[in-house]
């Protein structure tokens, strides 16, 4: 199993070593979407929900949760993250909020974890926000933009 690197010669999960590699600026971004009535979204817009600012709360949960990815997914290394940034548009057709999530650092592994745990969180959060007056929307298209730096070089998702 030599070929699998997150796996020992017991083929039992492991955390890759990363000691070796190479300290480069790493980026990263993701998107996804949180669909719903255009009742809700003039909700979230006028800021009449009765837990509070659901952008504000959903973009600190999603900075939280790029922070903590380390401790939510079992094969990432703990990140000394340089910048995040949470990044929301309201669209009415489709009537969504959509989430994007920009990590950066300086280290010797990607970030795109990081980036999609912000989005994935900040979406719940804008769910658990307004589930009190629509519990049928939908979190999708949850997915990686870009991602640049390390041995793999860049990566851009086709539109």
């Amino acid at each position: 199993m030599s070929e699998l690197t997150h796996f020992n010669e017991q083929g039992r999960a492991k955390m890759v070593d990363v000691t070796e590699k190479a300290v480069t600026h790493r980026t990263a971004v993701a998107a996804g979407e949180v669909h719903m009535s255009p009742g809700t979204l003039e909700k979230i817009k006028a800021g009449t929900l009765k837990k509070g600012d659901v952008l504000a709360v959903a973009q600190v949960a999603g900075i939280q949760a790029a922070k903590h990815t380390w401790e939510l997914i079992p094969m990432c290394h703990p990140l000394p993250l340089t910048g995040i940034d949470i990044t929301f548009a309201l669209t009415e057709d489709p009537c969504m909020v959509e989430i994007r999530a920009a990590v950066t650092c300086t280290g010797v592994t990607g970030v795109e974890m990081e980036a999609l745990t912000a989005v994935s969180t900040a979406a719940l959060t804008v769910y658990d926000m307004c589930k009190a007056v629509q519990k049928d929307m939908r979190i999708t298209n949850i997915h990686l933009l870009e991602k640049s730096g390390g041995k793999s070089g860049d990566y851009r998702a086709e539109e």
